[in-house]
């Protein structure tokens, strides 16, 4: 099958595209090399496999006749190509306008004028339902908890954009349904919790687990904010990619569908008051951090509820927060020089 994935130098495309092109599918990677580490992995991919075995097409989503091109005879479109930092959107809410939400239009457009009706997938976020600030919230000794939806956030909850990032990706988001709806592009939906795993260049902004992970192998500072008891589902990279080849595999089950797609509640971490006993365990120091105040938008708790997944496709996490977290220190740790 022919792939075209956006963002496809990006830490979950370059993921994808190593998994697609390992087992023989025909793969063009459609990226502008923005993101920092997405020239890296980039190289890894060419001295992986070697010139010629994939294609790849240096350009912006933004640029209607550029995806327009690329789009012609896809059989499956991975849109992940994003401006992904909450802070940055607050910033720059423009830009961030521009990537996620006319972005997402363009690579629709696309997949509409291609006459092929391809598979698309779309890579929206767990932010496109807000604060959660009407749920009841309990503190625990480590965590936040919510109280009368402990197994985390379903499908039918109401979407409440917070932050130009949320509202973008939120754009795109429901764009991508109506497109099956009104044009019949088969698409699905992953609203994506915290996903971590090799290749991830994380910085503070954005991939908090590997920025940890990174900054404390290269002793950078690390700044908390909040209390560090905010609770997060982390899904390890590979978990993804099979929820993707799945939904591709049974699109004829699945399209028009919405997904959260994370850990679930038996993969959920306090992002330091308990991230920080593993980390420590793991890289055998103390880690000291700096602390500051909440930022807009932090949700104290955010969990994916993901049975809709399991009982549609059969798919559940497979690897574990310790397995996962150690096999991403152990991949940093051998390629530090990777990172400033």
């Amino acid at each position: 099958m022919k792939y075209l994935i956006t963002g496809g130098a990006g830490f979950i495309g370059s993921n994808y595209a190593n998994r697609l092109i390992q087992r023989g599918e025909n793969v063009t990677i459609f990226d502008n090399l923005s993101r920092g580490g997405a020239e890296k992995n980039l190289s890894w991919l060419m001295n992986s496999y070697g010139q010629g075995s994939f294609d790849f097409v240096k350009d912006d989503v933004t640029d209607l006749p550029a995806i327009t091109k690329a789009a012609v005879g896809q059989d499956v479109i991975v849109h992940l190509a994003a401006q992904v930092a909450v802070t940055t959107s607050v910033e720059d809410p423009q830009t961030d306008f521009e990537i996620n939400a006319r972005g997402t239009f363009n690579t629709l457009e696309a997949a509409r004028s291609s006459n092929s009706k391809p598979v698309f997938i779309y890579a929206s976020t767990n932010k496109v339902y807000g604060g959660l600030e009407d749920l009841q919230v309990v503190e625990e000794n480590t965590r936040y908890m919510l109280k009368d939806q402990p197994q985390g956030i379903k499908e039918s909850r109401g979407l409440d954009f917070h932050s130009p990032y949320g509202c973008s990706k939120g754009a795109g988001d429901q764009y991508v349904r109506d497109y099956f709806r009104i044009y019949g592009i088969p698409s699905v939906v992953f609203r994506q919790s915290c996903i971590y795993g090799p290749r991830q260049f994380g910085i503070e902004d954005q991939g908090w687990v590997a920025w940890f992970i990174i900054a404390a192998i290269k002793k950078h500072p690390i700044t908390i904010y909040g209390d560090g008891k905010q609770i997060r589902d982390l899904l390890y990279i590979e978990d993804l990619l099979n929820a993707y080849d799945l939904a591709v595999g049974n699109i004829e089950k699945c399209q028009g569908e919405v997904f959260n797609i994370g850990g679930g509640l038996g993969n959920s971490i306090s992002i330091w008051v308990e991230f920080s006993e593993l980390l420590e365990r793991i890289s055998g120091r103390q880690i000291n951090v700096d602390r500051k105040g909440w930022r807009p938008g932090d949700q104290k708790v955010y969990i994916s509820n993901i049975t809709k997944i399991n009982q549609k496709l059969g798919w559940k996490p497979k690897v574990s927060v310790n397995e996962g977290i150690a096999r991403l220190y152990e991949w940093a740790e051998k390629n530090k020089e990777l990172f400033v």
